[in-house]
């Protein structure tokens, strides 16, 4: 456990300050990721349940005032369905620009070993570790919520789409 705490630390000091904060985004990005697949499925088919017998206890389903209600219960539903979705995105989208962040600080170290150091080779190798590390890891963070965010719209869209097929217009 040692050795995996050392590890990661030198990692993260490899990386240097911005990996820290591609860090962070990841582990919120996650948190919300999780947050949706725990709502999607316990809390979200209740919200259906709730609905559904709604809808099945009215007597008359067919006037415009009860498609108005129609559309009313599958927008409450959805709304909460779609919750924290545009987050994600919007996470998904800033992890790249936080590695490319690195990559510039970590350069800026670079060329700062070249013009004090005459072509120190450690420092230069720090520079170019702390460039490579940010871009990789939020790389790395990018395409495992690109992954999981595709898995939660497909299966928050199949349960959209449920939820407008079950609530008919009969009677």
């Amino acid at each position: 456990m040692d050795a995996l705490i050392t590890g990661l630390r030198a990692f993260m000091e490899a990386g240097g300050d911005v990996l820290w904060y591609i860090a962070g985004a990841t582990f919120i990005m996650w948190a919300i990721i999780f947050e949706r697949v725990w709502y999607i499925n316990t809390d979200h088919k209740r919200d259906v349940s709730n609905a559904l017998s709604y809808w099945e206890s009215r007597n008359e389903r067919r006037s415009w005032h009860a498609h108005m209600i129609r559309l009313r219960l599958i927008s409450e539903v959805n709304m909460r369905l779609k919750m924290n979705m545009p987050f994600i995105k919007t996470l998904i989208s800033l992890l790249p620009l936080l590695g490319l962040l690195g990559t510039v600080t970590g350069m800026v170290q670079v060329f700062e070993a070249m013009s004090y150091g005459g072509g120190n080779a450690r420092s230069m190798a720090a520079g170019v570790s702390a460039a490579t590390i940010p871009t990789m890891s939020g790389m790395v963070a990018t395409l495992s919520g690109v992954l999981a965010n595709t898995f939660i719209s497909s299966k928050v869209q199949s349960e959209s789409d449920y939820m407008e097929d079950t609530l008919t217009m009969d009677h």
